[in-house]
């Protein structure tokens, strides 16, 4: 799950931030690829102090984003996301074009079979 926010825009990153954290807290979240043992207090003055995390959680993967490759931006991406609801809390999440345009613009090797499989399933919600 990606969740992408804007420092620029204060009330809305501010807003996101508080949620992230009450929402994230219960599920133990944790910095993906630290040693383990490693100090780290997930809370709200981390969250401001930090742009980007890669985070585990007890639910899986999550990763935080105060900025995106390919110059987007949270006002630039508002356009292609739509709302969810999981775990009584409401986001925004990018569409899947803009999500596979993103991973492209990225380069990253790991992407590359994430991006083939995402292509796929738009292919069939475009068939539906």
């Amino acid at each position: 799950m990606d969740l992408r926010a804007s420092r620029s825009m204060s009330t809305s990153f501010t807003r996101v931030r508080t949620t992230t954290l009450s929402a994230s807290l219960p599920h133990r979240p944790y910095l993906r690829n630290a040693p383990s043992g490693l100090p780290f207090a997930w809370d709200t003055k981390t969250i401001r102090n930090g742009l980007d995390f890669t985070l585990t959680t007890d639910l899986g993967d999550i990763d935080l984003l105060g900025e995106v490759v390919g110059g987007e931006t949270y006002q630039t991406l508002l356009s292609h996301s739509f709302e969810v609801e999981a775990f009584g809390i409401r986001f925004k999440c990018i569409d899947l074009p803009t999500l596979i345009r993103i991973k492209e613009a990225a380069g990253r090797r790991k992407d590359q079979e994430a991006i083939a499989e995402l292509r796929v399933l738009l292919e069939e919600i475009v068939r539906k």
